[in-house]
């Protein structure tokens, strides 16, 4: 995107002219903060001096750069390094927090008021701040103290008791791939900033905004709630793998691989399935007979829609042990992308297994910007990431590159009146750091018993 790009995009910025404190680290926080900057806000990053973000330098690949883990987080803003309990430090903190119009953070619980930087504090400084933070739990929890990293959350807040399976040795309580407990709640933490903005307009006062990871994962979990209420109701829950014959108790079960409504879904084989741990389809079996019918001719098996044992959703739901093995009889036959291709014209619902190589070598993906192309420059060059992940007819971000450690000290500390003279002093205090780039050895791993 050339620069009259950049400035006519930016004109159309939702977010353009909010500044954003971010005293955020790792990855919920940093997800929340990177959504705000894609929509046009400032972001400013508070890090440590001389370390920063920890994620700068873990799960490293490329000599002489920044983590991706970092670097997927963190692009689009700037990095200011202040040791905030000096009293220099802390006072670049208020003159940066009178100016803002959010500040967000997710340090350990206790730490932003024990440090001076709790809301009553910030809310008689600067009375439009819109204060936001992101914990573990809830305020008044019995865990509101105790730190949570991502299975925390999702342990906690129901995803991990209900996924997984229900027997054998890897019946466990099993964690989702998925950051349900961080960029989730990140997103979360997102959307209250965002009704607060909009609050804001009509009462001209900030407010705090409250969120702990969870209360985020038990949103996504909503539909576990209903099935819990479901079986103290009934006893027994017809749409979840295990039934008819389960042994049922006071919880309810992991919920394997079923699609968690009435209707059937369930993971197949697709063709290649014996060398590739990802050729399957995941196909959805509809209530109404009609769109059986519609299944059983796809596949060339008419007579299924007069089975006594598939003759209607109940008995279907019955008999899926039996029905499962029919269906991937027909799915063996067809790699995934023939078969998502010719059922879905069918008008049935199917997905393939899309593994990891094939999304980030995605087609569409990378042409919609879904997945783009950020240039960080130095030994990483290019690198991808997820883009913002809903799309305005009127405004596309503008991908920047994340920052070095300390990169916008003096930018920022100018701003705020300090000379050249005083910037240096305050280096020397230690109360900033100075720019640090990334300088770490090449990545040694062991592959097949050998180091590489």
């Amino acid at each position: 995107m050339s620069e009259n790009e950049k400035n006519e995009q930016n004109a159309y910025a939702p977010l353009k002219g909010i500044k954003v404190i971010d005293w955020t680290q790792v990855q919920s926080g940093p997800s929340c903060t990177q959504l705000l900057a894609w929509l046009g806000a400032e972001v400013i990053k508070i890090e440590r001096t001389n370390t920063g973000d920890p994620t700068r330098n873990e799960l490293l690949d490329i000599e002489d750069s920044w983590s991706l883990y970092f670097l997927q987080l963190n692009a689009n803003k700037k990095s200011l390094t202040v040791d905030i309990k000096t009293p220099e430090g802390k006072k670049i903190m208020y003159d940066l927090i009178k100016k803002a119009d959010i500040f967000v953070e997710n340090i350990a619980p206790g730490s932003a008021d024990r440090n001076g930087f709790g809301w009553e504090e910030l809310h008689k400084m600067n009375p439009r701040l819109i204060y936001a933070s992101l914990k573990g739990f809830n305020q008044g929890s019995r865990f509101e103290n105790v730190k949570a990293f991502e299975p925390v959350a999702q342990s906690a807040g129901g995803a991990a008791s209900a996924t997984g399976w229900n027997k054998g040795k890897d019946n466990v309580p099993t964690q989702s791939a998925a950051a349900l407990g961080n960029s989730n709640s990140g997103m979360h933490l997102a959307i209250g900033i965002l009704a607060a903005l909009l609050q804001r307009e009509h009462t001209g006062e900030g407010t705090f905004v409250y969120q702990s990871m969870q209360d985020a994962v038990l949103n996504l979990c909503r539909i576990k709630l209903r099935d819990q209420i479901m079986l103290d109701n009934l006893g027994a829950l017809p749409h979840y793998a295990v039934y008819p014959d389960w042994k049922w108790g006071k919880a309810i079960p992991r919920a394997e691989n079923t699609e968690g409504g009435q209707v059937i879904g369930w993971t197949y084989k697709a063709k290649g399935w014996e060398t590739d741990p990802n050729a399957y389809v995941y196909i959805v079996i509809q209530n109404e007979n009609k769109k059986w019918d519609k299944l059983c001719e796809a596949m060339g098996h008419p007579e299924w829609e007069t089975d006594p044992r598939f003759i209607d959703w109940q008995h279907r739901q019955l008999h899926k042990e039996e029905l499962y093995p029919l269906i991937e009889a027909y799915t063996m036959q067809y790699d995934k992308y023939t078969l998502t291709k010719d059922l879905g014209a069918a008008g049935v619902p199917v997905g393939p297994i899309l593994d990891w190589h094939e999304l980030e070598n995605d087609p569409d993906l990378n042409k919609d910007g879904a997945i783009v192309t950020i240039d960080q420059g130095g030994s990483r060059g290019d690198f991808k990431t997820i883009g913002l992940p809903f799309t305005l007819s009127n405004y596309t971000p503008s991908y920047d590159r994340a920052p070095d450690l300390g990169e916008n000290n003096k930018e920022i500390l100018t701003k705020l009146g300090y000379d050249p003279d005083q910037i240096e002093d305050l280096v020397d205090k230690g109360v900033i750091s100075k720019v640090k780039s990334p300088k770490n050895p090449r990545v040694h791993v062991i592959i097949d018993g050998k180091e590489h």
